[in-house]
């Protein structure tokens, strides 16, 4: 049974004309956690990103491996969860798939999305970068590109050189609040985009879902348990 919370009235003596009739000046002491989430990912853009999505009532575990092989990812999570005192609910793998790597990529790649599958994990996997969810927050694309395109034009919206400084930790930690506040950034219009691409390539080898990212789906999770 949730531990009891204990209102706790908030007031401002010294400045008692900035105090507000409505809503109250009250602050819940703690909130039950009602969910548990893991997302084991491969690389430092996607933990912090994940861990920026101001959730409430849920509990977020974002864990990076740095680049560890994909099939060694999902054994690594198993391992995770083998070792952990929590019970998630659900377990995400966040990784992509890099085309300049050629076949042993796609077989990697391909293979880890099975066995992940096969133990219950979801997967957000992104072909040919995790970059692409980025981009369509800006433009649609149905063209297969490399990463240094998506690399490219990012930087060119944000201001930046992407491939330099677009991997650098204080900038993962503030994507997420960049591409809500950017004029021309759109979520909303990035998961419609996104759920395009894949459904119009999701009968296809996933090596050959190219442009796809189904990371809208995990963001769509994570939506769904947002402070309001």
């Amino acid at each position: 049974m949730p531990k009891k919370t204990r209102a706790i009235k908030v007031t401002n003596e010294k400045h008692a004309w900035n105090r507000k009739s409505s809503p109250t000046g009250y602050r819940v002491e703690t909130i039950p956690m009602n969910k548990s989430i893991l997302i084991v990912c491969e690389g430092q853009t996607e933990e912090l990103y994940f861990k920026s999505f101001p959730v409430l009532g849920v509990r977020v575990d974002a864990v990076n491996l740095k680049g560890q092989s994909k099939l060694k990812m999902v054994e690594s999570t198993q391992e995770i969860l083998d070792s952990s005192a929590v019970a998630y609910d659900e377990i995400w793998c966040v990784f992509d798939m890099d085309v300049r790597r050629g076949e042993d990529e796609y077989s990697d790649f391909d293979n880890a999305i099975h066995q992940a599958e096969s133990l219950g994990f979801k997967v957000a996997y992104s072909n040919d970068a995790f970059e692409l969810w980025f981009y369509l927050h800006f433009e649609y694309t149905d063209a297969e590109h490399l990463r240094t395109f998506y690399y490219e034009e990012l930087g060119k919206r944000l201001g930046l050189n992407y491939e330099k400084d677009g991997k650098r930790y204080d900038f993962c930690l503030k994507i997420y609040n960049l591409l809500g506040e950017h004029k021309s950034s759109f979520q909303e219009i990035a998961i419609e985009r996104a759920r395009s691409l894949f459904e119009e390539k999701a009968d296809l080898p996933y090596h050959e879902q190219n442009p796809v990212t189904k990371v809208f789906e995990l963001v769509e999770e994570l939506n769904r348990n947002l402070r309001r």
